[in-house]
C-alpha cells in the first residue's frame, strides 16, 4: 500500500511540475510535440492537435518534449525553427524553465491550505492570533539515529502521554508534560530505564530507554526533539494566508539545508547516508499513512517543495542548470553550442542517476 501511495504522490508531483513547462510553453507558441504519464515502454495514447499524450508502463512520473529544449539542426534552423524553444528570446526561456518550479510550490501551497481548511497538526508557538489549537500532545519532531530514542524504537509524531521508572513511583503525565519538564525528568534519571508510554497513530504503546550521557555536550538525553502539536482549522482566508506562510518557510529552510549539504559535499565533509530515496520515502509514506490523510498531504507538499528547490539547482540537467546557461549565453551575447550544451546536460542526467543509485543503495543498507 505505501508503494502505491508513493506512486500516486510522485505522479502528482512530476506531472505537476511538467505541466508547467507545458502550458507556458504552448502559451508562448512553441511547440509541444509529446506529454507522457509514466516513463516507457507506451501503453497507449493519442495525438491532440500537435501534441501526443502518452500513458506509460512505468508510473514513475512524466516527461514533456519540448521541440528545441535540446538543440539540433532541425530546431534550430529547420522549417518550423520559429517555434522551437531555443530560437524564443531569453525571457520566455527562462518563464518556461521556470514554471516547472512555479508549480511544485503551487501544489505545496494548495496541499497545505487545503490541510488548513480541513485540521492541520500545529506547534502551539506558532498559532495566528485569533485561533486556537485542539487535541494539543507533547510530540517528537525528530529521532537521532543510534541514539537511546532510536534504540527504543521511538518514531517522529509518536506523542508521548507519559513517562516513568520502575524504581521512582513519579509518573510524568499528559497534564503538566513539556519539553522542559521531560528534560528534567530523563536527567535525573541518567542510565536508569524510563518507560515512556506514547500514542503512534490511535495505537497507545510503552516503550523503554535508557539515557545516556552525551559525547559532544555532555547532557543526558535520550536523543529526540519535542513541541507541542495540535489540530489548527482555519476558515479558507486564513488557510490560504497561513498556507502560503507555510509554504515560504518550509522553501527557505529548504534551501538552507540543500545549500549545506552542497557546501559539505565541497570540502567532501557530506554524509550520503543522511539523504534518502524513494525506497526510504516509501517507508515515510507508510508511516505518514498510519497517522492519516492529513500527514500523507503534508508530506506531499514538502515533497513538492523540495523537488522544487532541487530543480532550481544550478546543476547541468536540472532546471536552474539550464537557467544557468541562459545567463551565461546572456553575459556572453552568443549561444552555447548545443553540442555542448547538450553533453553537458547528459553528464549532468547521468551524475544524477548514479548519486541516486547510490542513495537508494544506502537505503537498502538501512532496511537491512
Amino acid at each position: 500500500m505505501s508503494i502505491i501511495i508513493f506512486l500516486i504522490i510522485l505522479l502528482v508531483l512530476v506531472v505537476s511540475h511538467e505541466f508547467g513547462h507545458f502550458i507556458v510553453a504552448k502559451r508562448a507558441g512553441i511547440r509541444v510535440d509529446e506529454f507522457s504519464f509514466g516513463f516507457p515502454p507506451k501503453l497507449f495514447g493519442k495525438k491532440i492537435g500537435e501534441t501526443t499524450y502518452n500513458f506509460n508502463a512505468l508510473p514513475l512520473g512524466g516527461y514533456v518534449k519540448i521541440f528545441g529544449e535540446n538543440p539540433d539542426e532541425e530546431s534550430t534552423n529547420g522549417p518550423e525553427s520559429n517555434r522551437s524553444f531555443i530560437n524564443k528570446p531569453k525571457y520566455i526561456q527562462a518563464a518556461v524553465l521556470f514554471a516547472g518550479i512555479f508549480m511544485n510550490l503551487l501544489v505545496a501551497w494548495i496541499l497545505l491550505s487545503i490541510g488548513f481548511m480541513s485540521g492541520l497538526p500545529s506547534s502551539t508557538s506558532a498559532v495566528p492570533a485569533g485561533s486556537a489549537v485542539k487535541n494539543q500532545a507533547l510530540t517528537i519532531t525528530s529521532v537521532l539515529p543510534n541514539s537511546p530514542a532510536d534504540i527504543g524504537g521511538l518514531k517522529t509524531g509518536d506523542r508521548i502521554l507519559s513517562l516513568s521508572t520502575p524504581k521512582d513511583s513519579t509518573d510524568l503525565t499528559l497534564s503538566f508534560l513539556d519539553p522542559e519538564t521531560v528534560q528534567s525528568f530523563v536527567k535525573a534519571h541518567n542510565e536508569e530505564e524510563i518507560t515512556m508510554n506514547i500514542v503512534r497513530g490511535k495505537e497507545a504503546i510503552n516503550l523503554k530507554v535508557i539515557p545516556e550521557m552525551s559525547e559532544t555536550n555532555n547532557i543526558v538525553m535520550v536523543g529526540i526533539s519535542m513541541d507541542t502539536i495540535g489540530v489548527l482549522k482555519l476558515p479558507i482566508h486564513k488557510a490560504l494566508w497561513e498556507g502560503l506562510r507555510l509554504t515560504s518557510d518550509i522553501t527557505v529552510q529548504t534551501i538552507k539545508g540543500f545549500y549545506n549539504l552542497i557546501s559539505s559535499a565541497i570540502v567532501g565533509k557530506a554524509n550520503i547516508s543522511a539523504l534518502t530515496g524513494p525506497v526510504g520515502i516509501v517507508g515515510v509514506v507508510g508511516d505518514a499513512a498510519k497517522f492519516g490523510f492529513i500527514y500523507i498531504l503534508s508530506f506531499t507538499a514538502l515533497i513538492s517543495v523540495n523537488l522544487a528547490v532541487l530543480n532550481l539547482i544550478p546543476f547541468p540537467a536540472l532546471d536552474g542548470g539550464r537557467l544557468l546557461f541562459l545567463l551565461i549565453e546572456k553575459i556572453k551575447g552568443s549561444r552555447i553550442k548545443p553540442k555542448i550544451a547538450n553533453a553537458m546536460n547528459a553528464i549532468g542526467f547521468g551524475l544524477l542517476m548514479l548519486l541516486m543509485v547510490l542513495i537508494t543503495y544506502h537505503d537498502i543498507v538501512k532496511l537491512l
